[in-house]
């Protein structure tokens, strides 16, 4: 594949934290889900707990992966640009709608790591030595720590509207304040319906009458309330920060011009924070969803970073 994103962005070496250990995860106890023994196996206990579907037959293989309040079907207007060149692995978060409510650990996914482990098992079960990571929001985030564990299993990572942290602090613009996510817990929790309702438009960029807001509004609706609640404040109080300059895989880093959850300073930040190769292009969409809201303008924009390296 040519090597041709140039790196518009200058780099500058950034202030870090000295970290005199690299951080290691911690891989939580996991109780697969039960297999029906009347039944022969026909796939991995950790595909179908993610409802893993394998399209295509290329010989590179992409992994997408959805974010808060979605499940896989959000890469639909993506996928048929895919599937002749690659073998494209699609899988549901656990939490997602579509997945068991049952098989949420609420202990295992209260940090991103427990998402990463699932991400690695996903991989070493279907047999992928390397992969085109393409991360959505929280998954983006979710693609990099899975990454700092196993480099070997990620070629790239594409990220979309992603963020290491969401909470303002000293010298860094994540976009809220604390008073800012209590509220958004509390309306959660107080009445699930009436906030998907409100916070659908809002996340997409338009008025409830598009078929975005309302295939956004169906996915978010499908999570059950208690386990929306907790994949809310496990996303929106992570704090990945000192994690970046372990990150070492290429990033490519896509954001809409305008991002409810997502200020544009913060792709700023995560180019110049990545350890490895890193490339901003921030696009003239508007929403946290765009391959879902503008796949007009999306879809072009993302085959391009699937297929080009960074120069270097």
């Amino acid at each position: 594949h040519p090597r041709c994103l140039s790196n518009k962005i200058k780099i500058s070496e950034p202030t870090r934290h000295v970290v005199l250990i690299p951080p290691i995860l911690t891989k939580p106890n996991f109780t697969p889900p039960p297999q029906n023994l009347n039944q022969p196996p026909t796939m991995g206990v950790v595909e179908e707990a993610h409802n893993v579907k394998i399209l295509g037959s290329g010989h590179r293989t992409i992994v997408l992966a959805h974010g808060f309040g979605t499940d896989q079907s959000v890469w639909k207007h993506l996928v048929p640009h895919l599937v002749e060149d690659y073998k494209v692995v699609l899988y549901d978060n656990m939490g997602a709608g579509t997945t068991n409510p049952e098989y949420f650990d609420f202990e295992r996914y209260a940090t991103l790591e427990g998402y990463a482990y699932d991400v690695i098992g996903i991989l070493e079960e279907l047999r992928v030595s390397s992969c085109i990571f393409v991360g959505h929001s929280v998954s983006a985030m979710i693609g990099a720590v899975a990454s700092i564990t196993r480099p070997d299993l990620f070629s790239k990572i594409v990220m979309i509207s992603a963020s290491p942290r969401y909470l303002n602090d000293v010298d860094y613009f994540g976009g809220f304040e604390r008073e800012d996510l209590d509220q958004l817990f509390e309306a959660i929790q107080s009445n699930f319906k009436a906030w998907c309702s409100g916070f659908a438009p809002l996340a997409i960029g338009g008025d409830m009458d598009s078929v975005s807001v309302q295939e956004f509004s169906r996915t978010l609706f499908n999570m059950r309330p208690d386990i929306a609640l907790s994949v809310a404040q496990t996303i929106f109080q992570s704090d990945m920060r000192e994690l970046l300059c372990h990150v070492l895989v290429p990033c490519h880093i896509i954001q809409s011009m305008k991002d409810l959850a997502v200020p544009v300073v913060v792709s700023e930040y995560l180019h110049q924070n990545l350890g490895g190769e890193s490339i901003v292009e921030v696009m003239s969409t508007e929403g946290h969803l765009p391959q879902l809201s503008s796949p007009d303008v999306v879809v072009p924009v993302l085959l391009r970073h699937i297929r080009c390296d960074i120069a270097v």
